[in-house]
């Protein structure tokens, strides 16, 4: 059994990132302290979405309303990129881990209902992902192709990518909700979501399993690398050729505003993918080591477990860094942010002064 499809005890959906309710049996529960540090991990885990949903909806808020000194396109990215990352949040954190965690019996554990959760999760996790990869082509078509920045950069062209992209990733999903069967039948309710046997058997099962593995997350990894890669190859040839046009090698100092502004753009585009990058590492190693070394989940000694909830960990992270990101970034933006937390309290001093 891959371990992307291993069912979670007491909820019975499989989910890409796995966050058992107990410790591996390679744990022994005898030891408190190791039991100990994993419900801690397990709790802070599922604790922090209210952070990261605030971060989240108040990003949104903030580029919405266009005043942040980025271009159509660039805002278009960057919303759908929070929307995408406040989707996982819901979906993973919230109705499944939070869930699960304060509520281990409700409807959501329905058979059809949970099947429908766990495509939701692995749609928005896709999503989240692959705007990320979007966003990266965008700024380096923009940097490295002039002539198609034009025709390509535009808001319309953001929305159209953004659409296709996530219609796609929403049908790819689909057939998972055919892989699962009731655990148990009450009441003729089915409950619990457990995968089909044949999915682990079967050819066609079995090649879309590593398909999907291969789309999420090992294509956007490669892919990031690789445009950052070209991006800065293309900026330093530029850079070279155009101080020798404008004769600074031999020592005059000119500034040169289109370097300037590429620069800001690289910051933001490189902060963005660079933290996307060494927050999925971790897993990324993770999930390389489980299935080229064919281990057993719960065979999984202590340290190999706390290596993989750390990458849960980090993870769960990546759908709240962008905006802090923005903060740290974009100036425009912090005084967005600044007037967003100081209004309610300039509005109570306001309105004290008017009733005085």
């Amino acid at each position: 059994m891959s371990k992307d499809t291993h069912p979670v005890p007491g909820d019975g959906v499989p989910v890409t990132v796995v966050i058992p309710d107990e410790p591996p049996i390679g744990i022994s529960s005898d030891n408190e302290s190791e039991v100990s540090d994993v419900f801690v991990c397990q709790l802070v885990i599922r604790m922090k979405p209210v952070i990261r949903l605030d971060a989240n909806l108040l990003g949104i808020l903030i580029l919405s309303r266009g005043k942040c000194g980025l271009s159509i396109c660039i805002t278009r990215y960057l919303v759908t990129m929070a929307t995408a990352d406040l989707l996982v949040i819901f979906t993973e954190v919230i109705l499944r881990q939070i869930n699960k965690f304060f509520f281990p019996i409700s409807f959501l554990l329905i058979t059809p209902v949970c099947s429908v959760r766990y495509i939701l999760i692995r749609a928005s996790t896709d999503c989240s992902v692959w705007f990320t990869v979007t966003f990266s082509f965008d700024r380096f078509v923009a940097i490295c192709w002039p002539k198609l920045k034009t025709k390509y950069c535009t808001g319309e062209t953001a929305s159209l990518v953004l659409a296709t992209t996530a219609i796609l990733l929403c049908l790819k999903n689909i057939p998972y909700y055919f892989t699962f069967e009731p655990g148990r039948i009450i009441d003729n309710v089915p409950w619990f979501c457990y995968p089909k046997l044949n999915c682990y058997t079967d050819p066609g099962w079995v090649a879309f399993n590593w398909l999907d593995t291969i789309i999420t997350p090992l294509l956007p990894f490669i892919f990031i690398l690789l445009l950052n890669a070209l991006t800065v190859r293309h900026i330093l040839l530029t850079s070279e050729a155009r101080k020798r046009l404008k004769g600074q090698n031999q020592g005059n100092n000119h500034s040169d505003p289109e370097m300037e502004s590429r620069k800001r753009s690289l910051v933001l585009l490189f902060t963005i993918s660079g933290s996307f990058i060494l927050l999925w590492l971790v897993h990324v190693a993770e999930f390389l080591y489980y299935n080229m070394t064919g281990a057993d989940y719960s065979d999984y000694t202590v340290s190999e477990y706390t290596f993989e909830q750390a990458g849960v960990l980090l993870l769960s992270l990546n759908c709240c860094t962008n905006t802090f990101i923005y903060v740290m970034t974009q100036s425009k933006f912090r005084e967005q942010v600044k007037n967003a937390l100081t209004f309610p309290i300039s509005s109570v001093i306001q309105l004290m002064r008017n009733k005085n």
